[in-house]
């Protein structure tokens, strides 16, 4: 089992990617409400190595060695958490790139890009993708539950100073939630910060995959629209990805499993499909050993149902709709 790369998976906008993933789960300093990975239990805003980078960069040149040309689109810095954690996430993506010529993304929530020094490391990047899912400090709190020390004043600083030292792609990412930040309100400040940020793309994307909590809804068509006439040009939505998922050909097929469901939890008609593809007529068994082995959960969020690694937390119902805005605590 690979402890710092996964993939490829497919990807909304970046194809085949293969992921790097530099800390563990779930090791953030924002706990936003539609995260995927659960909730960040306690929030962190440490930097420093949370695994060696020599460690990290030697299973990426195997990964690289063994997939060969043709596999892979790009190489992502993505994963378990904030990725711009990692002390030398800088060292590791000069260290990427004179490995291959597959272009580079980091996939970052910005908390940390007000930092001179979390700027200059991200700067060799082909493509950047930070988050700005509300464009007041209000919101920002609601949505993002972020680490005090992370303000929004400080994600906007961040994001205007790096535009202006990045020669890259600036695709920023803006996750709807219905009732949050899908009002004309909303999107108004959104798109005034945008417009002091100057991204080359504004990515709209709806919380398909298995929100924390469980009140967390994607907008309905109304919402998406209204977004789109008030981001402007430069915004478009993202659907889910298409294309398989790609299991590797380790003999270790359940740990292969983890190291995917870990970072990116996946529906099980798609599981299954990528087992049945690797193991013909397997499927079933393997997931039911990795559901008794206690290294895995099934979440279950509109109706649909995910893989996630066990040690994620997703709150029931009850717990979670304490969480919602406007209900007593």
């Amino acid at each position: 089992m690979a402890n710092y790369v996964f993939g490829p998976v497919p990807s909304r906008r970046l194809g085949q990617s293969l992921g790097i993933d530099t800390i563990p789960l779930k090791t953030c300093n924002w706990n936003c409400v539609y995260c995927q990975l659960g909730r960040t239990m306690p929030v962190v805003n440490e930097r420093h190595d949370y695994y060696p980078p020599q460690d990290i960069l030697a299973e990426v040149r195997q990964t690289l060695e063994t997939l060969g040309p043709g596999k892979i689109d790009w190489v992502t810095f993505v994963g378990s958490g904030e990725p711009t954690l990692h002390a030398s996430i800088g060292w590791l993506i000069h260290e990427v790139k004179a490995l291959s010529d597959l272009p580079v993304a980091v996939i970052t929530n910005g908390a940390l890009l007000y930092l001179p020094e979390v700027r200059r490391a991200l700067v060799p990047a082909d493509a950047m993708l930070p988050t700005l899912d509300a464009g007041s400090p209000g919101l920002y709190r609601q949505i993002n539950r972020p680490h005090p020390e992370t303000t929004f004043e400080r994600l906007l600083d961040g994001l205007i100073a790096f535009r202006q030292e990045y020669t890259g792609e600036l695709w920023v990412e803006i996750m709807l939630v219905k009732g949050q930040n899908d009002t004309e309100e909303a999107l108004c400040d959104i798109a005034d910060a945008l417009r002091r940020i100057q991204p080359d793309q504004v990515h709209i994307n709806l919380p398909t995959r298995p929100p924390v909590e469980t009140w967390v809804q994607p907008p309905d068509e109304d919402g998406v629209m209204r977004a789109v006439a008030i981001l402007g040009d430069v915004a478009r939505v993202v659907h889910p990805a298409a294309g398989s998922l790609d299991l590797g050909d380790s003999e270790d097929v359940t740990g292969e499993v983890i190291g995917i469901i870990t970072r990116h939890p996946v529906r099980q008609d798609e599981l299954e499909r990528a087992l049945e593809r690797r193991l013909p007529g397997q499927a079933r068994r393997i997931l039911d050993e990795l559901k008794v082995s206690g290294r895995a959960q099934v979440v279950e969020r509109y109706g649909v149902r995910f893989w996630s690694a066990a040690p994620a937390h997703y709150p029931d119902d009850a717990q979670s709709k304490r969480t919602a805005p406007g209900s007593p605590r």
